[in-house]
Parts: structure tokens; C-alpha cells; sequence
């Protein structure tokens, strides 16, 4: 049927007179539409003046038309078939039963119905709407198409940017270049040893030109902008929905914080779409959620179970489908952000460029107070986040992306394929498709609190997922150097080598820096018979130099009023970081072994500052 939507009775007219909701409260509802793109019962829902069966019952009664149980009836599989997955997530419409020669097809939104029923005229030539919800027509299309949906969760970027066929011979060829290395080593230590010194210098010098170089446009750019400039942008005026992935596994701490959290977002509720994210074989965060009463506006999505892999880009492009938003964003389970944060993303997109297409909060943590070594974590990030990386962004070079406080046009994100579901830091990997594609990112001055990692191995473990993951994109990018310099350019070309090559580099070959340590109390290093000692002084002046950059750096970074009190901590970084060393090789042998094995980092141990 189609409708004819003249004579209708207004839906807030319906739930007046059923007494739903009062006359101030449909004035404002219809006040707030004006601004929100959204129908009118998805802001009553979400103010909480009308519960969604009320809706539901009030369209109903609306239309004409009767509303279909899909949980308690599932839709015919035999109609489902007759059109792709992608239709159906499209429409947000499915099939569900056939009456004689008519087909229901269950909606959310029947004012919309003729658009869907005009496609499906050539397979359903009698169509006619019910009413489901949204929700549950998601769930419908995920249980019916589970595993097409959950084999291109897995697969949907295109196999010539993914990592997913690191394995033998791939994978043989990266253990052949370590044994070569571990046999130079052992028949020529003499001539291996002063190899690794050059590199390390170089990699040394490197890494310090780009921070250096960082530091300064940080300072210049802080100097020269007028405060006028930090002041919020103003919202437009329509607003659009926004979707935000929150990926959890196994979380048996931290779910019930990050709804307390996310309820003090200020963005209307009726224009977020939060998706809680687990895996179909994750009880655990199921009997954690089942306990607690979920907003309107959050959701939970299963992915279902496919290949054994089970990584946080796997889920993301599983739940990528059923966003209802233009924007989409990514937190993670531990994630506090600050409460206007989704009404600065939204006000900033609608002032970039066409070609911005991601923008970057910053991170930081609520838990700094707890031992040393969340001091160490939280002088490391305020470093990358607050000096180095608006630095490297200043400076036209490629941003890696962060896991976490990310949103994207939906549109560009769709079209580079989502996230490699095999890449264990699908953050820099999807950051170096977006410059590659012409693309550009974008950091924004808001900032999301999540917990340190304060505990010796947990951090190792985390540490030697992102080294093992930097190694894979490195290798992945790298196969068609030619094409990927035409791509970036030959600035940000160099400045991608020097990034992931510097950032593993500097890691994997400390300790040849380290044993410089052993000229300074007199003893004689084998490297002095191929490297003359001025050489030598010159690369143990390199290694200070960085170290006192470091140094500078971390000053900077915590100067501002919530950091002060960790001045007196930067110097002991210098034992923080020998860490990383333990970690990267952790991830050689993973990246040799288990190059898909995500190892997850566990939160939930220290309390919320």
C-alpha cells in the first residue's frame, strides 16, 4: 500500500489524547525538531516523556497499520533471500511474513515506506508495512545474514592493503630475515655490532630531527594563535546523528562507569546512537550489560563468531552496518570523554574542508595518581598528545591515528573499506589509507580521560601489540613503495619511514646505545676497531642530545595546570621507557608467530580521579 499521508492525525496529537505525554512537552518536543533531524517519537523517547511501546502504539494507531513481534516470529529466511544484506541494512526494512500474495515488510518508518516499496516492486510486487522498531529489525537482519555479514567483518578491506595473508610464505620470508641477522651476529659480532651503531645513530637522529622539528612548530603555532581562536565553535543548525563504537571484551569492571560516563554528554540524546560492540561468545560483558538498564539511545550489537578471530576492527566493521549515524565515532571501554565533547566534533565538521574526514581528540588519563608508572604513562601521553603529534600535524605529515576519541564521515569511512580486521593497531594503519586516498586528518582540542595502564606487564603486553601492529602496517604500506611515495608525496613519504621505522628502531636497537655507557667508565668496546672514537663520541653526543629533547619535552607537556604536579617526574622516565625494549621484542616474536593475536589490555584496577 502507499500511503497518503494528508489526512493523517499528527502523532503528538495521538499521544495527547492517550494521555502519553502533555501539551508542554509536545510543544518542546516539536521546538527541538527544528534543530534535530530526527522523528518526532525518537526525541520524546529519548527525553523520556514516552517509552518506545508508547511511540510504537501512537504509529501505529497512526497509519493504520499492525505491528510485527520479530522476536516472537522471526522473518520468513525465504523472503530475507530474495534480496542482498546490504538492501535490507540500507532500508532498515526486512521481510517478515507472506499473507496470500502480499509480502509484510517490517519498518520503523512507514512515512518512508513508498521509497522501499518501489524497490522491491519487481520482487515483491504486493508489499505492505508493519511496524517493527529499529532495534529490532537490526537484530533481525544480523541473525538472519550472521555469518555473510560476520565473513565480510573479517574481510572487508581490499587484500592488497590488509594484513590478512601475513602467513607462510609471507610469514617464512620475515623468519628468514631474522635468522640472517641472528647468524651475522654470531659469525661477525665485531662487524654486526658497529652495523647496529651506525643504524642506531641514524635511526637516532632521525627520530630526534622529527621531534625537534615538532617541538618548534608546537611552540610557534602556541605563541602566534590569538586565545579568540580556542573559543567553541558554534553547533549548525540542523544537527546530525552521530554513531559512536564502543567495543568491549570481557569487561567485567568498567561497563557500568562507561554508562555513567557517557550519560553526561551534553549532544542531544535523541541524535546519538552509542553501540556497545561484543562478541557473541563474550558472557561475560553479556551477564555485566543484562544487569543494568541501558538507555534509549545505547545499544548492544552481537558479533557473531567467524574464523576464530576475534579484534576490535573485526567488531567495529561488523557493527559498521548498522550505524544509524552520518558520523561515526570510536571510544573504548575505560573512555571518560569530556561531556561536550561530541558537540565540538559535530561543530568543527561543519566547518572543515570537503577532504577532512576524520577528526582526532586527544588522550588522557584519570588516574595519574596511582604509582609511577601511571605518572610515566601520563607524562608519555601528554608528550605525544599535546607537543609532538599537533607538531607532526603542523608540519603536513601523516597523522597515525589513535584507537580511541576518532569520528569520521561516514561516507569516506566506507569507502576505504572500514578497518583491516587482522591489523592489531587498526588506528595507524586506517590513518595512512586516509592519506594515501587524498584524504585529511584533523586534531581537535577535546580531550577524553581513560585509565593508565600502571602495571608492569599489563603495559608490556599492550606495548608489544601496538610495536607488533606499527611493524605489520609498516610492511603492509611498504609492499608497493613506488605507489605508496605517488600517493603521499615524498614529504610524507620520508616522514612515514621515519615514524614507524624510527618508532621500532629506537626500541630494538637500545641496547647497542645503551653499551656506549661502557666508554664512559674507561673500559674497551670491540666497535673501536671499525669505528674510530670521534665517531663514537659524536653518536654518545646524539644519544644525550635526544635524551635531554625527551627531557624538554616532557617539561612542556605537563606544564599546564592539571599536569604541574608531575614536573618532578619527567627525569625518571629514563627508567620508563628501557620497558618498551622488553616489549618490542615481545612483538618480533608475535609478529613471527602470532601475528594476528590481540592481546588484550584489561582495565577496571584504579579508580576514577
Amino acid at each position: 500500500a502507499v500511503f497518503s499521508h494528508d489526512h493523517l492525525v499528527p502523532l503528538g496529537r495521538h499521544l495527547v489524547n492517550g494521555g502519553i505525554i502533555d501539551t508542554t512537552q509536545l510543544v518542546q518536543a516539536l521546538q527541538a525538531q527544528k534543530q534535530l533531524d530526527a522523528p518526532l517519537g525518537e526525541i520524546l523517547v529519548a527525553e523520556g516523556w514516552a517509552d518506545t511501546r508508547d511511540v510504537q502504539d501512537a504509529l501505529a494507531q497512526q497509519r493504520g497499520i499492525a505491528q510485527a513481534d520479530l522476536s516472537d516470529t522471526p522473518p520468513d529466511s525465504a523472503l530475507t533471500a530474495q534480496m542482498p544484506v546490504s538492501f535490507w541494512v540500507k532500508h532498515r526494512a526486512i521481510p517478515w511474513i507472506k499473507l496470500g500474495q502480499t509480502v509484510m515488510v517490517a519498518t520503523a518508518r512507514p512515512d518512508k515506506f513508498d521509497t522501499i516499496q518501489h524497490a522491491l516492486c519487481d520482487v515483491f510486487p504486493s508489499t505492505l508495512a508493519v511496524l517493527a522498531t529499529e532495534d529490532a529489525i537490526a537484530d533481525a537482519i544480523a541473525a538472519e545474514f550472521s555469518q555473510p555479514l560476520a565473513e565480510a567483518a573479517s574481510s572487508r578491506l581490499d587484500e592488497k592493503l590488509s594484513c590478512r595473508k601475513w602467513n607462510p610464505p609471507f610469514r617464512s620470508w620475515w623468519s628468514l630475515v631474522c635468522l640472517a641477522l641472528l647468524t651475522f651476529a654470531i659469525l661477525l659480532p665485531v662487524l654486526f655490532l658497529a652495523t647496529v651503531s651506525v643504524l642506531s645513530a641514524i635511526s637516532l637522529l632521525c627520530v630526534t630531527a622529527l621531534k625537534l622539528s615538532a617541538l618548534v612548530c608546537h611552540l610557534l603555532h602556541r605563541w602566534q594563535t590569538p586565545k579568540a581562536d580556542n573559543l567553541p565553535l558554534p553547533l549548525p543548525e540542523k544537527l546530525p546523528k552521530v554513531s559512536v563504537l564502543v567495543p568491549l571484551f570481557r569487561e567485567t569492571e568498567i561497563a557500568k562507569a562507561l554508562i555513567k560516563r557517557l550519560t553526561k554528554l551534553t549532544y542531544p540524546k535523541a541524535m546519538l546512537d552509542v553501540i556497545l560492540v561484543l562478541e557473541e561468545e563474550d558472557t561475560v560483558t553479556q551477564e555485566t550489560l543484562s544487569q543494568t538498564v541501558l538507555p534509549t539511545w545505547m545499544r548492544v550489537i552481537k558479533v557473531p563468531a567467524h574464523g576464530g578471530l576475534t579484534t576490535k576492527p573485526r567488531a567495529m566493521n561488523f557493527a559498521l552496518d548498522f550505524c544509524r549515524g552520518d558520523i561515526i565515532g570510536i571510544w573504548d571501554a575505560e573512555d571518560a570523554p569530556t561531556p561536550d565533547q561530541l558537540d565540538q566534533v559535530v561543530a568543527r565538521f561543519a566547518q572543515v574542508d570537503d577532504d577532512v574526514v576524520c577528526l582526532q581528540g586527544m588522550l588522557d588519563f584519570y588516574n595519574p595518581r596511582t604509582n609511577w608508572m601511571a605518572r610515566c604513562f601520563t607524562i608519555e601521553y601528554a608528550s605525544w598528545w599535546r607537543v609532538i603529534l599537533p607538531g607532526i600535524a603542523r608540519l603536513g605529515l601523516v597523522i597515525p591515528l589513535g584507537g580511541t576519541t576518532l569520528f569520521f564521515k561516514r561516507k569516506a569511512l566506507e569507502e576505504l573499506g572500514g578497518w583491516d580486521a587482522h591489523n592489531v593497531t587498526e588506528d595507524a594503519d586506517l590513518g595512512i589509507r586516509l592519506a594515501r586516498a587524498g584524504y585529511r586528518t584533523e586534531l581537535i582540542e577535546t580531550v577524553t580521560f581513560e585509565e593508565a595502564n600502571c602495571r608492569v606487564w599489563p603495559w608490556i603486553k599492550q606495548r608489544s601489540r601496538w610495536l607488533k601492529g606499527f611493524m605489520v602496517t609498516y610492511l603492509v604500506h611498504m609492499r608497493q613503495p613506488r605507489q605508496l611515495l605517488r600517493d603521499l608525496g615524498a614529504r610524507r613519504f620520508w616522514g612515514f619511514q621515519v615514524f614507524f621505522l624510527g618508532t621500532f628502531g629506537q626500541f630494538i636497537l637500545a641496547p647497542v646505545l645503551w653499551s656506549f655507557w661502557v666508554l664512559a667508565f674507561g673500559y674497551a668496546y670491540p666497535v673501536l676497531e671499525l669505528l674510530p672514537l670521534p665517531v663514537m663520541l659524536v653518536i654518545g653526543g646524539l644519544f644525550a642530545m635526544t635524551e635531554l629533547l625527551t627531557l624538554c619535552i616532557g617539561l612542556i607537556a605537563v606544564s599546564g595546570p592539571r599536569h604541574k604536579f608531575l614536573l618532578g617526574w619527567v627525569p625518571t622516565m629514563f627508567f620508563y621507557f628501557p620497558l618498551g625494549v622488553v616489549a618490542v621484542y615481545k612483538a618480533l616474536h608475535e609478529m613471527t608467530f602470532k601475528p594476528h593475536y590481540w592481546d588484550k589490555t584489561e582495565h577496571g584496577h584504579s579508580a576514577s580521579e
